[in-house]
């Protein structure tokens, strides 16, 4: 369901889980709606995934914060991120990534080890929700990890 609001557009998303409206979320760092819109929008011809959804702040391009959105759903992977975070988010995932690709860990167990590493909760243990801070001790931990398993399997 779509509507007006303050010259804005606002998009009501259904939860499949939760089955409660909920509108599109707030950009933090300036403070307006964002808004559903395709991927093509942001990336242009550089799209990797045509037809794939964005939320996008409505202060696009001053604005520079947007955020994926699961496939098929208007769920948003996360918290919409400026250009900074998002760099630190998919180094996060790269350094989780190699953790997994070397055999060290499967990706459950990564998440659960990320989870007491880093003393959250498992449900908010999600790349796409971390703040700077978070994002830099997932990569520090991945590393410091990888570099003790590769030193006891070379001894």
């Amino acid at each position: 369901m779509e509507r007006m609001k303050n010259k804005q557009k606002v998009v009501h998303i259904r939860h499949h889980k939760k089955g409660k409206n909920q509108t599109a979320p707030v950009c933090p760092y300036c403070g307006r709606r964002s808004v559903l819109r395709l991927a093509e929008y942001v990336y242009g011809d550089n799209t990797i995934t045509p037809g794939s959804m964005l939320y996008v702040c409505s202060g696009y391009p001053s604005c520079n914060a947007y955020v994926g959105v699961h496939e098929g759903t208007k769920k948003p992977k996360g918290t919409l991120a400026d250009s900074e975070l998002r760099s630190k988010r998919i180094r996060a995932h790269r350094a989780m990534n190699s953790l997994i690709d070397s055999g060290c860990m499967c990706k459950n167990g990564v998440y659960a080890w990320l989870s007491c590493s880093l003393n959250l909760p498992p449900e908010e243990t999600h790349i796409g929700y971390f703040s700077d801070y978070l994002c830099e001790q997932t990569i520090l931990e991945c590393e410091r990890v990888l570099k003790n398993w590769k030193g006891n399997r070379a001894a």
